[in-house]
């Protein structure tokens, strides 16, 4: 990856400002040039506006920025504060997160999710974990791992590893979604999070113990990012946790989605593990979403739309570090990132529920199988139609959808002795299959008006 070229200093900027044409100069004091905020790499190979010089138009830009920017209660390395901003996209973006993650999804017939939530719930849960797993290592298909979480056994590699440990820890969060951060906290995450999956496997649940940890960039090893020093983490994450937990009276006011995403940030950039920073920092994201009440982001996987494009991820971080420590550029980047995420649940939901009716009105045709089947029996049927020749289990079935064993097992029996599964045993447990004429055998039974 190339490396942004440093952004000069305030104070050098302001030095070229020529004192006869502060005026001119000055005219162009936007914070968004051509509406974007452009880092100095980007801002200086765009044309400058005319008379004036790519430094005479950084000085008025970051003059312009510099009135919209705040200190936060986190530092450096060098212990100067980072600075956030919100300029009209930020702004923007956190109306329609407001708007689309605290407030209800509709599905396509206007139902809410909450009426389905459970399914949607577990499927999003293994989504998170696989993707996560996946930018940093992990590599297993995802019919794999998510039939390995589904079925609940053990895993049997080192990315099945990562990834039943990611579904656990996207779970342990829930159950602590009320609670305040603690560092003892971040350690437990981060144990759950790489349990059995590091060289030195004492190293889950610890800060790192030296200073040899440098971000690279995988594809060619180049030196992206140096973290503090580790005998700092132990004050620095103490540090962290303080600013997780403010209210809305701490100054200055951050946005609870803002003060997600520096959480993701700061883990980022200090680096306090020795393994697992990524999963560590997405995980705590989820929580202090969920906590502040965004209750949707449970439901959405940020990772599988970082991992479309890791290297703006990475860029996001890197304009930060050569530009004041301005973390609007980060801020921004994720801004968006979980706006796709929210988009991508919406069209789910959607296809999801298309494919749904469409098995329900197959289903509802006859007047003999007309309420035959709970919603649990149809998805089960969806799904089955959609992967002819796959297994479901009593257990794999009941976690899919919250309920008890017996309701689960019920489930499956009935539609067995229809004819719609057919059954198995291996080892102590049964497997029922979906036969590769399931759809002729609907399409029979919902034609037998006998």
């Amino acid at each position: 990856m190339r490396l942004p070229e440093n952004a000069p200093p305030f104070k050098i900027a302001l030095t070229a400002l020529a004192s006869d044409r502060i005026g001119q100069v000055m005219e162009h004091a936007n914070p968004l040039p051509g509406g974007k905020y452009l880092h100095w790499d980007e801002l200086r190979r765009r044309p400058a506006p005319e008379a004036l010089t790519h430094a005479e138009w950084w000085a008025a830009v970051t003059l312009a920025r510099t009135s919209l920017s705040q200190p936060l209660p986190l530092v450096d390395k060098q212990g100067r504060p980072f600075v956030f901003a919100t300029p009209s996209p930020v702004a923007i973006d956190l109306h329609h997160i407001d708007r689309d993650a605290a407030g209800h999804i509709r599905a396509a017939a206007g139902a809410q999710l909450h009426e389905d939530s459970q399914r949607y719930l577990i499927s999003s849960l293994i989504e998170e974990a696989i993707t996560s797993s996946q930018l940093e290592g992990a590599s297993t298909t995802r019919t794999v791992a998510a039939a390995m979480l589904r079925s609940g056994r053990r895993p049997r590699d080192l990315s099945e590893q990562m990834i039943f440990n990611n579904y656990r820890a996207m779970e342990h969060l829930r159950a602590m979604r009320d609670a305040k951060l603690t560092p003892a906290h971040i350690l437990e995450l981060h144990r759950i999070l790489t349990e059995e999956t590091l060289a030195d496997p004492e190293d889950a649940g610890r800060y790192r113990r030296d200073d040899e940890v440098q971000v690279v960039d995988v594809r060619d090893g180049t030196p992206l990012h140096v973290p503090p020093a580790y005998a700092e983490l132990p004050v620095r994450m103490q540090r962290l946790c303080d600013f997780a937990n403010a209210d809305e009276t701490a100054q200055p006011f951050v946005h609870p989605v803002l003060r997600a995403i520096l959480l993701h940030f700061m883990i980022g950039y200090d680096h306090p593990f020795a393994d697992g920073n990524g999963r560590t920092a997405r995980a705590l994201f989820y929580w202090s979403m969920v906590r502040s009440g965004y209750w949707l982001m449970e439901y959405t996987s940020i990772s599988h739309i970082l991992r479309k494009a890791p290297a703006r991820y990475m860029r996001a971080y890197l304009h930060t570090e050569t530009d004041n420590n301005d973390t609007t550029y980060f801020l921004l980047h994720q801004l968006q990132t979980i706006r796709q995420a929210i988009a991508a649940l919406h069209a789910y939901v959607a296809r999801k529920t298309r494919e749904q009716k469409e098995t329900e009105r197959m289903l509802a045709a006859s007047p003999r199988l007309r309420g035959r089947f709970n919603h649990r029996q149809v998805a089960l049927l969806n799904h089955a139609l959609r992967n002819v020749g796959e297994a479901y289990r009593v257990d794999a079935h009941q976690r899919s959808h919250g309920v008890v064993y017996q309701t689960a097992r019920r489930d499956l029996l009935e539609l067995e002795a229809q004819g719609l599964l057919e059954k198995s045993k291996q080892g102590n447990a049964f497997l029922f299959y979906a036969p590769a004429d399931l759809h002729e055998r609907l399409t029979a039974l919902a034609s037998n008006t006998k």
